[in-house]
C-alpha cells in the first residue's frame, strides 16, 4: 500500500492541488459582484431635493450644462459624459469646510493617477466672486491636473438649480440670487451615464478610499 502512494504521490498532490481551485472558483462563483446603488430623488432626504421632483422614482439623470472653467474655456455635460466622474460645490473664499474638502479631492486625484479616465468637476457657488482668473490661481496653488479637473464657474441660478434639482445636496431653496448661500459637504459620485451612484462626506479623509473602492465597482460596471 505504501509502495503504491509513494509511486502516485505526484498524481494525488495535482489532484489535491485541482480540487482546491475547483471549489474555491464554485465558491466565488456564488459570490455576487458588489453593485452599487442608482440613486433617486425619491431615495435622497426630501430636504436636499427640490419639492419638484422629489418623488420621482427613476430615470433621473444630471442635466444638460455648460459653464467656464478656470482655462476660460466652456465646459459642458459632454465633457463628462462617458466617464465616471466626482462632483462637489465650494468657494475659493470658504474659510471653513472648503479648504478640508479640497485637500480631500486633492487626495482623491493623487489615488486616481493611474485611471486617468477619471475625472473631477467642481461647482463655484459664488461665481460672481470665482472668476476663471480667481480659479486658475487656486487651481494652482492646490495643485490641481487640469487635464482632469475642472473648477467652473458660470450663471448663478444654473449652478444653484445642478446642486438642488441633479446633484441633489443641497438643503437650501433659492433662486440662485445674489442674496443666496448654498453650502454643502457632499462629494458625489456619478457614472458614465449621468446617474448618481454615491454621496459620501467630502471633510472626511476616509470617504475618500471609499469612494476609490466605488469607483473600481463602477469600472467593472462598464
Amino acid at each position: 500500500m505504501w509502495t503504491f502512494f509513494r509511486r502516485y504521490k505526484r498524481f494525488f498532490l495535482v489532484l489535491g492541488l485541482l480540487s482546491a481551485v475547483i471549489v474555491f472558483l464554485f465558491f466565488r462563483a456564488l459570490q455576487p459582484n458588489p453593485v452599487l446603488p442608482i440613486y433617486q430623488p425619491a431615495m435622497v432626504d426630501p430636504v436636499l431635493v427640490d419639492e419638484s421632483i422629489q418623488y420621482v422614482k427613476k430615470y433621473h439623470r444630471i442635466v444638460d450644462f455648460s459653464l467656464t472653467n478656470q482655462n476660460n474655456e466652456t465646459i459642458t455635460h459632454s465633457d463628462y459624459d462617458g466617464h465616471i466622474y466626482v462632483a462637489d460645490f465650494f468657494f475659493t473664499t470658504c474659510p471653513s469646510i472648503c479648504p478640508i474638502m479640497t485637500d480631500n479631492m486633492v487626495h482623491l486625484q493623487s489615488m486616481l493617477k493611474d485611471l486617468p479616465e477619471v475625472k473631477l468637476l467642481s461647482f463655484s457657488v459664488t461665481p460672481d466672486i470665482d472668476t476663471p482668473q480667481v480659479l486658475q490661481a487656486y487651481a494652482e496653488k492646490k495643485g490641481v491636473d487640469q487635464n482632469r479637473w475642472n473648477l467652473v464657474t458660470g450663471d448663478k441660478k444654473e449652478i444653484y438649480n445642478l446642486a438642488r434639482k441633479s446633484y441633489l445636496v443641497v438643503q437650501e431653496d433659492g433662486s440662485g440670487d445674489e442674496h443666496d448661500m448654498i453650502h454643502t459637504e457632499n462629494f458625489v459620485l456619478v457614472d458614465a451615464s449621468r446617474r448618481i451612484r454615491g454621496f459620501y462626506d467630502g471633510t472626511q479623509r476616509d470617504a475618500m478610499d471609499q469612494i476609490l473602492a466605488d469607483i473600481q465597482i463602477l469600472r467593472k460596471e462598464k
